[in-house]
């Protein structure tokens, strides 16, 4: 695989740890890749910055900006850094380096795609870092939970509106759609034209409702979306959730999801680690309904846990493109 500048446009879509895998194992392939970031975080210290100060959720932005520090002395301790977190029982307890480092950028620059260009250049990142919308953003979610009965048994099924992306990603019950508020942000105008003109757009892995599928709620974003001509590549998760947001959703019902959400998005091939498939037959057809080839691929990281590796990541992500070579840029 090549590590310079030669190699596919990718965009990749996401937040957290997720966007963080795909960005680790594209850019052992290619310096020509942008991660779009969601901006909907309101917990922690990305949140307490969110309030006190108006701007963008930074911890997202700050993941993906880590996970494409160079593998080298000067990267692996920029990485460190902005990963590192204050701990005492002041008002920097919990708050990460990078968070404040990004969102001092912004306030003396007075621009944020600017403001991450420039961590970017510091940590001497492997390709470059932008949000999914201009204005911070909110989750809601239709959830459809069984109340227990006065006699500890179950009741009936409620529905209930829940407010935020930390309490949606724990919600219980069964996530029926989710929405952003405002329902109608305007999109980064760099995330816009960097899915224009992409040979792949990846989606997932991450936590669905809350990082993956928020891209294609933004209007101008699904647009983009809809009309490049690159390849739009699915990455699916390594395992169910015990407890959260797809608590036992299989792998299948993530694409069915997806397909609720965006049904006249075309996909042209899913990505799934073979252990985290139950049953093959339902998870190729939910594909070949929106259009999709499914790859098969042992990618997650040898001692079984739930972790992609990159470098088995980025071999099934060359098999996909390798896939499609030839076809590359034309209208799908």
């Amino acid at each position: 695989m090549s590590t310079g500048s030669v190699g596919p446009a990718v965009v990749a879509l996401g937040g957290g740890h997720g966007l963080a895998a795909t960005l680790s194992a594209v850019r052992l392939m290619s310096d020509r890749l942008t991660a779009v970031v969601t901006v909907a975080d309101d917990g922690g210290s990305s949140g307490r910055l969110r309030d006190e100060l108006g701007v963008l959720p930074p911890g997202d932005l700050r993941m993906a900006l880590a996970a494409l520090c160079d593998d080298s002395d000067w990267g692996r301790t920029w990485r460190d850094l902005l990963q590192h977190r204050f701990r005492s029982s002041g008002d920097l307890d919990q708050h990460a380096v990078g968070n404040l480092l990004i969102v001092a950028l912004w306030e003396q620059l007075g621009d944020t795609v600017a403001g991450l260009d420039w961590v970017g250049r510091l940590l001497g990142a492997r390709g470059r870092v932008l949000p999914m919308a201009a204005v911070p953003l909110a989750i809601e979610a239709d959830v459809l939970a069984v109340t227990p009965g006065a006699d500890g048994a179950a009741g009936a099924p409620v529905r209930r509106v829940v407010h935020g992306q930390s309490a949606v990603a724990i919600t219980p019950g069964h996530i029926e759609q989710v929405r952003l508020v405002p329902p109608d942000p305007p999109a980064c105008p760099e995330a816009v034209a960097a899915i224009e003109a992409a040979d792949w757009v990846i989606l997932g892995p991450g936590s669905w409702f809350t990082s993956v599928l928020p891209h294609l709620l933004v209007p101008e974003l699904a647009a983009a979306l809809h009309r490049t001509t690159a390849r739009r590549c699915v990455t699916l998760n390594l395992s169910p959730e015990e407890e959260g947001e797809t608590a036992g959703m299989t792998a299948t019902e993530h694409l069915q999801v997806l397909h609720h959400h965006a049904p006249e998005l075309r996909i042209d091939a899913v990505v799934a680690d073979p252990r985290a498939v139950d049953d093959v037959a339902p998870l190729v057809d939910a594909a070949a309904a929106m259009g999709a080839r499914l790859l098969l691929r042992q990618v997650r990281t040898g001692d079984g846990s739930p972790r992609h590796d990159p470098l088995r990541l980025a071999a099934a992500f060359r098999d996909v493109f390798d896939d499609f070579l030839g076809d590359v840029g034309t209208p799908a």
